[in-house]
């Protein structure tokens, strides 16, 4: 298996396709697979796509440290220098799409462009159901899927002990503050579902803080568009990478 070890980790990682480089940071308690199984090939037509599997996730083996967002931004810097890539898109689905933001935030040289589906930046993004979900939820309470994705591929059966790490990491005490994406000056595409565990009203307040941001809004869109609305955001997120670098927004006029 490609392993890379960074930061303590032996990080699991798979690249794929021809072109410019692009990393998939997959979404929480998933894997490569079922992250990107449906949207990889597609984009491997036209860029080198550089999928990884972030701690106690999939390949990726936990360790005995805290899974953040922060870590596993800089735990992804140190795979690209490791491979050598000064520079790549960027496209996260879910906390993959957090852990994107905190790259861009952290490592802004290592991200060219950046887009993200389902991802947030305070705890009140998300309905209050959902967040009281995820403070009473068990192991159990995640469904077959995930949990059959994971044992899969892992190389230790830790599914209750990453469960409890992703609950910590996704009901901190204390959110982090959307106003630091005034500083992104790298070109963020934040897009949400109508149907998401992510408010509306919190992708335009994210929107309207970047100063390269650009918004959509999907319609009959859930949480789990890479999977089953493929796709959608195929089409949305080719346009994008492949569009000239986009300057600073300007004020709303017509024409």
């Amino acid at each position: 298996m490609p392993l890379a070890s960074v930061n303590g980790l032996e990080m699991y990682y798979e690249i794929e396709g021809e072109g410019p480089p692009l990393l998939l940071l997959h979404g929480g308690l998933t894997t490569i697979e079922h992250s990107f199984g449906k949207m990889r090939p597609q984009l491997a037509k036209r860029w080198t796509t550089i999928a990884v599997e972030q701690q106690g996730h999939g390949r990726t083996a936990d360790i005995d440290r805290a899974i953040t967002y922060e870590y596993m931004a800089d735990d992804t810097a140190a795979l690209l220098r490791h491979l050598k890539i000064g520079q790549a898109d960027v496209f996260g689905w879910s906390d993959g799409g957090n852990t994107g933001i905190q790259l861009a935030l952290r490592h802004p040289s290592l991200v060219r462009k950046l887009a993200v589906f389902g991802s947030f930046c305070a705890m009140d993004a998300l309905y209050p159901e959902i967040i009281a979900f995820f403070a009473r939820a068990t192991a159990d309470d995640f469904g077959p899927e995930l949990r059959e994705a994971y044992e899969k591929v892992a190389p230790r059966k830790e599914w209750e002990k990453l469960i409890d790490k992703t609950k910590v990491m996704t009901l901190p005490p204390e959110s982090w503050a959307p106003e630091r994406l005034k500083t992104i000056e790298t070109p963020l595409l934040f897009i949400t579902g109508d149907e998401d565990i992510v408010k509306p009203e919190h992708a335009v307040e994210m929107f309207r803080l970047l100063p390269k941001g650009q918004l959509a809004i999907l319609p009959g869109t859930n949480h789990f568009a890479p999977v089953y609305k493929p796709e959608i955001l195929l089409a949305m997120v080719e346009q994008y990478l492949a569009a000239p670098m986009p300057k600073a927004k300007r004020a709303a006029r017509f024409g």
